[in-house]
């Protein structure tokens, strides 16, 4: 059984400042790295002469490495400790970086990939409880709120800090992946001066995550899980498919603009998360998915009328939608589980999540290759408004009492 150590319990206040915002540093730096080749994939395009399905494929081997950590791993934290996984999480993500500095080819551009999404299913669930068990018990509110910008900050800054070194500094391609693992040193120094949260178990019995949820969170997981998956498939189309809607439909080629647009509903996601603070917590997942459907439909407004600005209007209100339902599903789930669950349930969470940032965007580039751009990212567009609203009309239905 997982328990808290007394030195996580009883930390002073300097102490919880010291450990919460080294181990936030640590999970940013590990996001941050997942998403750096999204403002890359025109020149991997070009280089390696990719279909617009073999970019998506491209995305969605990283989702599978995300799922694949998420299912072996995501419960070891509890009894190997929270640091050893980030430690591990990190190697990952420096392993990823080096991956991309070498002369690559489509084989070890998959490969570098598949590293990237294995040291984010590593950190995902692990240093989302890092966070908050580093947090005294009044303050696990905030907590939860910046463990989850983390998550959606360094998303965002991967493809701002990789578009922006490609078009403004020497060595586009490789660069930012150098930038990086310096930033990894800096981190794991950072995580060596923490402390652990969890007493370690002696004898460890790890096994391969079982995709359940106590009988107890299920009430509040499910209509969590459902807003979630509508929100990160909107996420991934706007990771996978921008630069390909910039550049292929509004002739638009420059690779800071790329990241910068994507970085928007990034952003927008971590506001969104911030209006939990304003918004009533039982309001927040309905709002959410109102919002996040009104911002998937002017996405595809924007694709058939090729209006940047529209875009841009349709990242921000996707982003805000996503934020809210996404910060308040996760702080309801982390609430209702047992101590001695939270990092699998947290992982549980996560997959459905991923499952959701990567199937669909393979749907996206495999209707992209027969029909084209435009009529795929606006049916897609039109899917995740229609999942949205399905998703508020089953927590509505879930408010009503059973007679």
């Amino acid at each position: 059984m997982t328990q808290t150590t007394p030195a996580a319990a009883q930390t002073t206040q300097q102490l919880w400042n010291k450990d919460f915002l080294l181990a936030s540093f640590a999970f940013l730096v590990v996001m941050i790295g997942t998403t750096l080749p999204t403002s890359l994939y025109p020149l991997y395009r070009h280089q390696f002469a990719l279909s617009e399905m073999m970019i998506t494929v491209i995305y969605g081997v990283y989702a599978g490495g995300t799922i694949a950590a998420l299912i072996v791993a995501g419960s070891w934290s509890d009894q190997l400790g929270r640091r050893v996984i980030m430690f591990a999480a990190l190697a990952f993500s420096a392993a990823s970086g080096f991956i991309f500095l070498l002369d690559l080819n489509l084989a070890s551009l998959l490969l570098g990939r598949v590293l990237s999404g294995i040291s984010a299913g590593l950190a995902t669930g692990t240093a989302t409880v890092m966070v908050i068990e580093l947090a005294p018990d009044n303050r696990r509110g905030i907590a939860t709120l910046i463990a989850t910008a983390v998550n959606m900050g360094g998303l965002g800054l991967g493809p701002l800090l990789s578009g922006i070194l490609a078009q403004y500094a020497p060595w586009p391609m490789h660069l930012v992946f150098i930038v990086h693992l310096v930033l990894i040193v800096i981190a794991v120094g950072g995580l060596l001066k923490t402390h652990e949260t969890v007493i370690t178990a002696k004898q460890p019995r790890l096994h391969i995550q079982r995709l359940s949820v106590p009988r107890e969170v299920r009430k509040v997981f499910i209509p969590a899980s459902i807003a979630g998956f509508a929100g990160f498939a909107v996420l991934g189309l706007f990771s996978a498919v921008t630069p390909a809607f910039l550049g292929g439909i509004l002739g638009l080629t420059n690779l800071a603009l790329i990241g910068f647009v994507v970085f928007i509903v990034f952003a927008a996601s971590t506001l969104g998360q911030l209006a939990l603070e304003v918004v009533p917590l039982k309001l927040a997942l309905p709002v959410g998915c109102l919002v996040l459907a009104a911002g998937a439909l002017l996405v595809g407004t924007a694709i058939n009328v090729e209006s940047l600005k529209l875009l841009i209007l349709g990242a921000v209100l996707s982003g805000l939608g996503q934020g809210l339902a996404f910060r308040a599903g996760l702080a309801s789930v982390a609430a209702a589980c047992p101590t001695d669950r939270r990092a699998e349930v947290t992982s549980t969470f996560f997959i459905v999540l991923y499952i959701a940032i990567s199937i669909p965007v393979i749907g996206v580039g495999i209707a992209a290759n027969a029909l084209g751009l435009r009529p795929a990212g606006t049916g897609f567009a039109i899917a995740a408004a229609v999942l949205s609203v399905i998703a508020l009309l089953v927590l509505q239905f879930r408010k009503q009492p059973r007679l």
